[in-house]
């Protein structure tokens, strides 16, 4: 992108988080106060992510998982430790709004690549490490191709499309169809979260 859409795209992002904070500011604390009476404290999940060119940022989250580990003190299998209130969140993506602080940051995008934790870095080929040039977003081209419902050598190969392919058409496009899906639930990963990414053959390409 030139220097003058990479402007206009971080002023769409502040403006939209705004606008967003403003109208949503209310379920915050519903949502909070929600949270804590079903799961307890932590009401914020916060993690360290993969943001631009590989540096890490701690990305923010509603929580939707308890801490409970096995007899040897290993945390159990995501989908034992997911609540019923944590898998609705997750359905509506209501669990990703405290993003937008991360965004009005200038650490996330609205529209980018899925920000990965920080041991998938040497997991990736040289290709699917090319999705690391732009920010990391909210919303992604590989989310309105399928969700968690693809694998992830084309989730990542839709990131490095993303990549060569961005626009500020684009991004209006991956946001419109990110509502449309949202609203349709199309691509919903259900009770099943998508496995750990351990690396694979491929080299990322949408051909492979």
């Amino acid at each position: 992108m030139s220097l003058g859409a990479r402007a206009a795209k971080r002023i769409a992002d502040v403006g939209s988080c705004v606008l967003g904070l403003a109208v949503l500011l209310p379920a915050f604390p519903l949502i909070g106060i929600t949270i804590g009476a079903s799961t307890g404290r932590p009401i914020l999940f916060r993690q360290q992510r993969l943001g631009l060119r590989g540096r890490p940022f701690t990305i923010l989250k509603f929580r939707t998982m308890t801490d409970e580990c096995d007899e040897d003190g290993n945390l159990l299998p995501d989908e034992q430790r997911i609540t019923r209130l944590g898998l609705f969140l997750r359905r509506t993506s209501l669990d990703e709004l405290p993003q937008l602080w991360n965004v009005l940051k200038g650490e996330m995008s609205l529209v980018g690549t899925r920000p990965h934790p920080l041991k998938y870095l040497e997991r990736y080929s040289p290709e699917q490490r090319r999705r690391l040039q732009v920010k990391p977003g909210m919303t992604t081209l590989s989310a309105v191709k399928g969700r968690n419902a693809q694998t992830w050598e084309h989730k990542l190969a839709w990131d490095v499309y993303y990549v060569d392919h961005q626009s500020l058409w684009l991004d209006c496009a991956i946001l419109a169809r990110t509502v449309l899906a949202l609203a349709t639930r199309r691509g919903a990963s259900g009770d099943a979260p998508m496995p750990e990414f351990r690396g694979s053959a491929s080299d990322g390409s949408l051909s492979k």
